[in-house]
């Protein structure tokens, strides 16, 4: 589903309920997802400026309908995170014909019956590894097209009921083309740390996928 197209991160405490865990995630997808458009040199580097995050230097967006873009549609995700409704987060990079051209995607799991605190460190130290991690997956990308686009998508593993909750009316389905075979995977990074489990893969169109 994509964000029709607000609310910044917000801050921890030592120890994290479920909610709390799922807010951190939130804001790791959001400087992720940022990272990832900053590594596809989608845009120039100006377009973004240094931060800290989690004790590294980290990028965010300059441009405010791009930052809130990216802010937006992972802070949408919270309730559904929270509810173990989200299994994967993909940013998806389309040729000029609307076709998928490669995929980051985060795959997603929150223990829902984890009944035990988590030392907020502890998560931190998991999450901060996918940001040393991702510049080193440049080599493993391809280079895009020319007049190429891209967004952000999220996979349900059940539809949120619009009629019964505010936020799901912020998600359309999707009308993204998918790939007629199963795609080349390529594994950049995962960590499991109770409750918490992120995969973070490339996805590229398979050696039989028939050319647009």
């Amino acid at each position: 589903m994509d964000r029709k197209d607000d609310q910044s991160p917000q801050g921890f405490n030592d120890l994290c309920t479920s909610g709390e865990t799922a807010r951190i995630l939130v804001e790791f997808l959001e400087v992720a997802i940022t990272s990832i458009v900053l590594l596809k040199g989608i845009y120039p580097p100006g377009a973004f400026e240094r931060r800290k995050y989690m004790n590294l230097v980290v990028h965010s967006a300059r441009h405010p309908e791009l930052r809130d873009y990216i802010h937006s549609a992972v802070s949408g995700l919270h309730p559904f995170i929270q509810k173990g409704l989200v299994e994967r987060v993909a940013v998806i990079f389309f040729n000029s014909d609307s076709i998928p051209v490669e995929r980051f995607m985060f795959k997603l799991t929150v223990n829902q019956s984890y009944g035990s605190r988590v030392e907020e460190a502890d998560l931190e130290f998991s999450l901060r590894s996918f940001f040393i991690k991702l510049p080193f997956s440049e080599s493993l990308t391809r280079v895009l097209p020319q007049d190429c686009r891209w967004e952000i998508t999220a996979y349900f593993r059940s539809l949120p009921q619009a009629s019964t909750s505010k936020d799901a009316e912020l998600w359309i389905p999707t009308d993204t083309q998918q790939w007629q075979q199963p795609p080349l995977i390529t594994p950049i990074k995962s960590m499991c740390s109770e409750p918490l489990s992120v995969q973070l893969y490339l996805e590229h169109p398979g050696l039989s996928e028939p050319k647009a």
